[in-house]
């Protein structure tokens, strides 16, 4: 795989707002969940070309520091395996602007399923790009 392939790409950002914080006035953690299983299932319908997949496994989520209101964040995901009908995912969180790491999940496992939720193959070994399927 090429350099660029393994390095994490940050592309959602999200601006931490009133309504996403907790009674301790810091980003509320199942918020930020969700928008990292959205990111990650996002992420795994452009890679395996199927508006179909399913998070299966979410692995440990190690909380480092708490965005509080007006941060802006920023999602990065790699994908690390691809399995016959799964992929799975690294995850990592850090503030936009300083750099400081909010959040890592080392291990998000989503599974390509057909019409009747049934994991399918994917036929996918590697991370691909859009612009190189046109």
């Amino acid at each position: 795989m090429s350099e660029e392939v393994n390095q994490m790409n940050f592309h959602t950002r999200k601006w931490v707002k009133p309504e996403d914080l907790n009674p301790n006035q810091s980003l509320f953690g199942g918020r930020l969940l969700q928008w990292i299983d959205e990111e990650a299932a996002l992420y795994a319908v452009i890679q395996l070309e199927n508006r179909k997949v399913v998070t299966k496994f979410i692995s440990e989520i190690n909380f480092i520091s708490a965005p509080v209101q007006g941060d802006i964040i920023e999602i990065g995901i790699i994908a690390t395996h691809f399995g016959n009908t799964s992929m799975t995912m690294r995850c990592e969180v850090r503030n936009k602007l300083t750099r400081e790491q909010i959040l890592t999940i080392e291990k998000m496992v989503f599974v390509n399923v057909d019409d009747l939720g049934k994991p399918v193959p994917h036929g996918k070994t590697e991370i691909t790009y859009v612009k190189d399927r046109l």
